[in-house]
């Protein structure tokens, strides 16, 4: 019984956010800040589905960027939403307009969408994210896996972050949140802790398309050494609560 309350909860919350994030979007005329705040909304649902999501975010870090974050299942909608820094975006495949009231909020805040089916379009379009970063100044947020990774850990990375970071001179800020898989049961009250961490950035002065692989390489490594240690910190604080 409670799964389905829970389910019937979060779905009308997640439409309420949808068209109050619309309406709250295009009256700031699609400011890119409105991503950030709408996630933010989604991220405090974390509450309706009993997790305890801590947060380490870097305030003091406000320079545009692209941030890289692990992708693991519809979750991080309430756990790494709550992270999206002030006047960042998100880039999506085009098909996500046509998404019921999510397609609308995605494309009020001022998100970019991208045509993945079509090589040669994603490359125009990752090109002009580049030039759209250094003339608006804002920042990235992208899932460099590609696709959720539903418990098989930490996937490879595509190149497309990578390569647009370079393009704009920007640093790579990894994201990264402790592991969900299999860790939500809608019929459990409390379904433990999850941490989110921003990490440090990354300098991509020196890195070109011939080193790209090095770059990728040197995230992937980071990333993953976090949400390691990040499961090792989940398991003690958990085995504390259980006591």
């Amino acid at each position: 019984m409670l799964k389905y309350i829970r389910i019937v909860i979060v779905i009308v919350c997640a439409i309420l956010i949808c068209i109050v994030g619309t309406v709250y979007a295009l009256l700031r005329l699609r400011h890119p800040s409105s991503v950030g705040v709408v996630a933010g909304l989604f991220g405090a649902m974390h509450k309706l589905v009993g997790l305890k999501v801590i947060t380490r975010k870097r305030p003091t870090f406000t320079q545009p960027a692209i941030y890289i974050a692990n992708h693991q299942n519809n979750y991080d909608m309430l756990t790494l939403a709550a992270m999206v820094p002030p006047k960042t975006v998100s880039i999506g495949k085009s098909s996500l307009i046509w998404v019921p009231f999510f397609g609308l909020v995605f494309w009020a805040t001022g998100n970019i969408f991208i045509q993945r089916k079509k090589r040669s379009s994603a490359i125009s379009t990752m090109n002009q994210v580049a030039e759209i970063i250094r003339q608006k100044q804002i920042s990235i947020w992208m899932f460099p896996e590609g696709t959720r990774s539903r418990g098989r850990g930490l996937l490879p990375f595509k190149t497309g972050a990578f390569h647009t970071a370079i393009d704009a001179g920007v640093p790579i800020v990894p994201v990264v949140c402790s592991s969900l898989h299999n860790k939500v049961d809608l019929n459990r009250w409390n379904n433990g802790v999850v941490i989110c961490e921003i990490l440090d950035p990354i300098d991509t002065t020196g890195y070109h398309r011939e080193n790209l692989k090095e770059l990728i390489d040197k995230c992937h490594a980071v990333m993953q050494a976090k949400i390691e240690a990040l499961d090792q910190e989940v398991a003690i604080l958990e085995s504390q609560t259980a006591e």
